[in-house]
């Protein structure tokens, strides 16, 4: 296993990690922002006001996203596991 090989599969781990923590960041990101707007113009300083939005909203994104990010997680797996003997020698 060359230092190149070891590289590559830490690059490609970690672009799938940022693949599939995108979309529920994006989303979060954007609700805290949504709520954090809504709490500054009507003055309500709740800190849980924005916990049960941002949850559904997650949890829509994991329905709609679900199956490309478990696609693209069991593709990633299925290719490490078929070039284990390629990595091994």
């Amino acid at each position: 296993m060359t230092p190149e090989s070891v590289l590559t599969l830490a690059h490609e781990a970690l672009w799938l990690t940022l693949m599939l923590a995108a979309p529920l960041l994006l989303v979060s990101l954007a609700v805290g922002v949504l709520i954090g707007l809504f709490q500054a113009a009507t003055q309500i300083n709740e800190q849980t006001l924005s916990f049960i939005p941002k949850l559904l909203a997650m949890a829509a994104v994991v329905v709609i996203a679900g199956p490309w990010m478990l696609q693209l997680l069991t593709e990633y797996t299925r290719h490490l596991f078929e070039s284990i003997p390629v990595l091994i020698g």
